[in-house]
């Protein structure tokens, strides 16, 4: 049994059994005196449903230092904050936000767009949801959209598909089939985060930022890191999936974890109005997957199928149908091209693999509506 400690205090039955675990055991007894500690242990045959097993990816570092109290005087710091500016750009604030203008070049070779096919994937985007707005289509019909900002998003750094190792393989995708673009959203000043840490973003001539997402790439959708990555890398009319975390509910009851209707409130009932009831008694155990309170929420889950009906350029705000993007206001959320088969584009998007804003002859206006608002 694990973790069970015995002490042998000199009886006989205890000592035979003693004997049997381990042969020099008498000898070290009657050189303690007849008084010893045996400990018996037993690995487990089974993990417990559920458990979750963290592994780190492959560019993961430590992330933030201890903060000692270094007892820095203003000037000091003044001089720290103008050597940071040197050497990434002063700070400024773009499409609302405050940042850095970054003006150091790309470290990294170009990278060659390769040929698109049905079967290419896209990176995806790294978002802050906002909350809720209407709009009117051209009938009349009101539709609930919710606000997402793309954050200041960059690429980070790329592992192509032969170096690349996924958490899972399943047998209906390709081994070595995609690739890792890692992207970063929020810059943030380099003091706050240890020096391996930022030298993940030294490559691409970039700040370090507060998140970092992986997405699966295709090799000929890959982009250079330290490239920007803005809402027009979606069009209006595309239809995207969003993955987040639920609001977290803490611990709920069956009613309204599961919908269960409950108990009569009167006629002889009594102290059960809103418990789970019989759960099974012949198979003697709790089934494991049973519907029982626990906690409710706090869970990663992806929406799929939301169409864009409205992006606003100035911000990067995208408009999503809908109000089921899972998460509360300001948690981020990631976007990607949907993998629904009957809803996916059939056609190459017009920014592949990403936008570029210098490609443009003329600016974009402020706000693009689809065609039915």
């Amino acid at each position: 049994m694990a973790g069970i400690t015995q002490t042998v205090l000199g009886f006989q039955s205890v000592a035979n059994l003693s004997a049997k675990l381990c042969p020099n055991l008498n000898g070290l007894m009657s050189m303690l005196g007849g008084a010893v500690t045996v400990q018996l242990r037993e690995r487990r045959l089974y993990a417990p449903i559920n458990l979750v097993r963290p592994r780190y990816p492959l560019w993961y570092l430590r992330k933030e230092h201890v903060n000692y109290e270094e007892a820095l005087t203003e000037s000091n710091k003044q001089f720290i904050e103008e050597i940071v500016h040197d050497k990434f750009g002063p700070p400024a604030i773009i499409s609302g936000l405050s940042t850095y203008q970054l003006k150091t070049p790309l470290r990294t070779e170009a990278v060659a767009a390769g040929e698109w096919t049905p079967r290419t994937r896209r990176t995806g985007l790294i978002g802050k949801k906002l909350g809720y707005q209407p709009l009117w289509d051209k009938k009349g019909n009101r539709i609930v959209t919710t606000l997402i900002q793309i954050v200041d998003n960059h690429v980070v750094k790329y592992i192509p598909p032969e170096e690349y190792k996924p958490k899972r393989l399943y047998k209906y995708r390709e081994k070595n089939r995609f690739g890792c673009l890692l992207v970063g959203a929020e810059s943030s000043d380099p003091q706050r985060y240890t020096r391996e840490y930022c030298g993940l973003f030294s490559d691409a001539g970039l700040m370090p930022k507060k998140l970092l997402a992986q997405f699966m790439v295709s090799p000929e959708a890959v982009v250079q890191p330290g490239t920007p990555l803005l809402a027009n890398h979606f069009k209006v009319g595309d239809v995207v999936d969003i993955r987040g975390k639920t609001v977290y509910q803490g611990f709920q009851g069956v009613m309204k974890r599961w919908g269960f209707h409950g108990m009569p409130a009167t006629h002889g009932v009594t102290k059960t109005h809103r418990r789970g009831g019989n759960i099974g008694g012949p198979k003697a155990r709790v089934w494991p997957g049973t519907k029982m309170p626990g906690h409710m929420g706090n869970r990663w889950r992806i929406h799929r199928g939301l169409k864009i009906w409205r992006i606003n350029t100035k911000y990067n705000v995208l408009y999503v149908q809908g109000r089921g993007v899972p998460g509360v206001i300001n948690s981020y959320v990631y976007i990607y091209d949907t993998l629904l088969h009957l809803r996916k584009s059939k056609e190459k998007p017009d920014a592949f693999p990403t936008f570029y804003p210098e490609d443009l002859e003329e600016p974009l206006p402020e706000d693009i509506y689809a065609e039915d608002i």
